[in-house]
C-alpha cells in the first residue's frame, strides 16, 4: 500500500511538471534576428586560398605521430585497421620544415578502413 501512495505522489508531481513545461513551451521565443550587411557597413567578402603542409614524422628522435593503441588484428590488416595515433604535427607554408612555421595540428587519428582501397 505504501508503494502505491509513493507512486501516486511521484506520478502527480510528474504530471504537474510535464504540463507546466508544455504550457511554457507553447509561447513563441525568438532568440535571433537577421541583420543586413548594409546596416553593419560590411564590405564585400573576399575569398582567400590558404595552402599549408602538415608533417607527420613517424620515426627518429622526435616523432610527431605516435601509435598509442591498436586492435588485435591490426598487424595482419592491409590498411592498419584499428590503429590510434596521437599527433602533434608542425604546419608550414612550404614543403620544407625549415621554411616558415605556421602552426600546429594536434589531436589523434583513427585508422578505420578494414578493406583495401579499390580505385
Amino acid at each position: 500500500m505504501a508503494k502505491i501512495k509513493g507512486f501516486t505522489k511521484f506520478f502527480t508531481i510528474f504530471l504537474i511538471i510535464l504540463s507546466s513545461s508544455t504550457l511554457s513551451s507553447a509561447k513563441s521565443q525568438h532568440f535571433s534576428r537577421t541583420i543586413s550587411s548594409k546596416s553593419l557597413k560590411l564590405k564585400k567578402e573576399k575569398l582567400s586560398h590558404l595552402h599549408f603542409y602538415f608533417h607527420d614524422i613517424v620515426s627518429g628522435k622526435n616523432p610527431t605521430a605516435v601509435r598509442v593503441a591498436q586492435a588485435n588484428m591490426t598487424n595482419t590488416s592491409p590498411t592498419l585497421f584499428g590503429v590510434v595515433v596521437m599527433i602533434d604535427d608542425p604546419l608550414t607554408v612550404g614543403l620544407s620544415l625549415a621554411r616558415s612555421w605556421w602552426g600546429e595540428r594536434r589531436g589523434f587519428m583513427l585508422l578505420r578502413r578494414r578493406m583495401k582501397l579499390g580505385y
